[in-house]
């Protein structure tokens, strides 16, 4: 990787053009349409869930696909605000005591109602150790829960939480039924939308509608989630019509292909799926507040969004997406510039010597898209005077690495994790360094983790979005992070499949509300 971007772009469109080829003979041999279940849609996922207990499962499809099984307290909406699900109301009388009233007639699968010990147990299972999960970590606030009445649950907190709402909200923790053990992930039983029926690691998992559903029952009978972790192969089932849809599953240059099938459409929306890049700030040289603003600088996004992710992502201003209530967009930004970049190398100290200032190390994974994007940043460094060196390493090695700090410089995703401003306490409160959180540069500053902690006492969002408006401000000035893009959401899907609506988080809500027509 520290041969020049022009050879590693001419070996990507290379493998791009001989996978293209690939992808339209297969296409021809493929190319008559597979008869199809009219009640069942089949949804293309990359890999199984790991664990389908919703107090386990912390990957991507495990999280999803439980929120289809399971029901959580709360609910979100389109701005990410907590909105009401189990729980039809809720109050908070002081900081440390929220009270939820849940909803009356709600069933488990097996017909057996839902009440306050269901959600009582589901939280104690973690909070007294009775299964092994990292999730209990975020639940760690919470001293004792009561259970008044069938419908009453009270949460008593040891400190302040604010972010307790978002933490039982919309697959963060669906509700299990009283003496769930660990053996609930093989056959999960929940109060939601779709009911589970079969799972095959690596094949596939099997949900059928929950006709009693109190939301109302979903509009389609069966869903079946096909594991094909093959990327060309997941295109190849959408174009041969033996799959309905995909979800943020196919890079963009296939997206474009697929565009053009009769039988397929393409829906975009904003997502808010994070990319970033994180300085370790304990570097004799990245510690240095000018050097950061001038790596800033340095990184014209517009091209890498247009030519690499074919506009399928826009510039980041914050962590938080635009979505979230607690967005600010009054905060110092930073426009592709490269004088100003070597303007303050120089102020820094780091005169160009034979064009080279210093260098630095990135490290990255092998993943072929993450690896053409790090040779972009590589020639747009060389630009400015710095030569960034870049380590390729297998996945399992490369995020050990970033998880104890040993980097330099890395780049990442958030998913999910960003939608709430309670990710500031886990990315850069000072109380956060490896291995009791993610705040993985090493960032400190008093005022920032003054602000955490207000923002986590503080129970009226007006005056929450004050605080975490400064704590962006002061981030966007210090940058322990440079925010590069927030990735949309691309949905390929048959034209079967109708009445499609996307949601920011990426999640699966919509297969709540799908249809499928009679005929393709």
């Amino acid at each position: 990787m520290r041969e020049r971007f022009r050879r590693s772009k001419n070996r990507r469109f290379f493998r791009y053009f001989v996978l293209c080829g690939l992808f339209v003979a297969l296409s021809v041999l493929l190319s008559c349409s597979t008869p199809q279940d009219p009640n069942t849609l089949v949804m293309i996922i990359e890999s199984s869930p790991t664990n389908l207990d919703p107090r386990v499962g912390v990957d991507a499809q495990a999280e999803r696909i439980d929120a289809l099984i399971f029901d959580d307290l709360l609910g979100r909406d389109e701005k990410l605000n907590v909105k009401p699900a189990l729980a039809e109301t809720w109050d908070v009388p002081n900081p440390l005591t929220y009270i939820f009233h849940l909803r009356h007639g709600v069933k488990f699968h097996d017909g057996q109602p839902l009440t306050s010990r269901d959600v009582k147990w589901t939280f104690d299972s973690l909070l007294h150790g009775k299964l092994r999960s990292t999730k209990a970590a975020v639940y760690r606030p919470i001293d004792h829960i009561d259970a008044p009445d069938d419908y009453t649950v009270i949460f008593h907190l040891s400190k302040p939480f604010a972010g307790l709402l978002w933490n039982v909200s919309d697959g963060a923790m669906g509700i299990v039924p009283y003496g769930s053990g660990e053996d609930l992930s093989s056959h999960p039983v929940g109060s939601g939308p779709f009911r589970f029926v079969s799972a095959a690691m690596d094949q596939d998992v099997v949900l059928a509608r929950n006709n009693d559903y109190w939301g109302g029952p979903p509009n389609i009978a069966r869903v079946r989630f096909a594991v094909i972790p093959d990327t060309t192969t997941r295109a190849l089932e959408l174009r041969k019509g033996s799959a309905d849809i995909e979800s943020n599953a196919i890079p963009a240059d296939m997206v474009e292909s697929l565009r053009k099938e009769p039988r397929l459409q393409v829906l975009q929306g904003p997502g808010t799926i994070f990319q970033y890049m994180a300085f370790n700030l304990r570097d004799p040289i990245l510690k240095d507040v000018r050097v950061r603003q001038a790596i800033a600088y340095a990184v014209d996004r517009k091209p890498i969004i247009q030519y690499i992710w074919r506009d399928y992502a826009r510039p980041a201003g914050s962590i938080l997406p635009p979505e979230s209530w607690a967005y600010d967009a009054d905060v110092r930004q930073y426009n592709y510039d490269p004088a100003r970049s070597r303007k303050l190398l120089d102020e820094a100290g780091y005169p160009a010597v034979n064009g080279v200032r210093f260098h630095l190390q990135m490290k990255s994974s092998t993943e072929e898209t993450t690896r053409l994007v790090t040779a972009v940043l590589q020639q747009q460094m060389r630009g400015v005077g710095i030569a960034l060196d870049i380590r390729t390493f297998e996945s399992a090695t490369f995020l050990s690495d970033v998880m104890r700090g040993a980097f330099q410089l890395y780049s990442l995703r958030w998913i999910g994790g960003n939608e709430d401003p309670d990710i500031f306490h886990y990315v850069f409160d000072s109380s956060q360094f490896p291995p009791n959180g993610a705040n993985r540069g090493y960032y400190h500053n008093p005022e920032v983790d003054t602000l955490i902690a207000q923002g986590n006492a503080e129970t009226g969002q007006n005056k929450r979005k004050r605080i975490y408006a400064r704590i962006q401000q002061i981030l966007a000035e210090q940058l322990p992070y440079i925010n590069l893009w927030y990735f949309d959401n691309v949905v390929v899907a048959s034209r079967r499949v109708e009445g499609l609506q996307l949601d920011p988080s990426g999640s699966y809500d919509f297969l709540r509300t799908v249809k499928l027509a009679d005929k393709q």
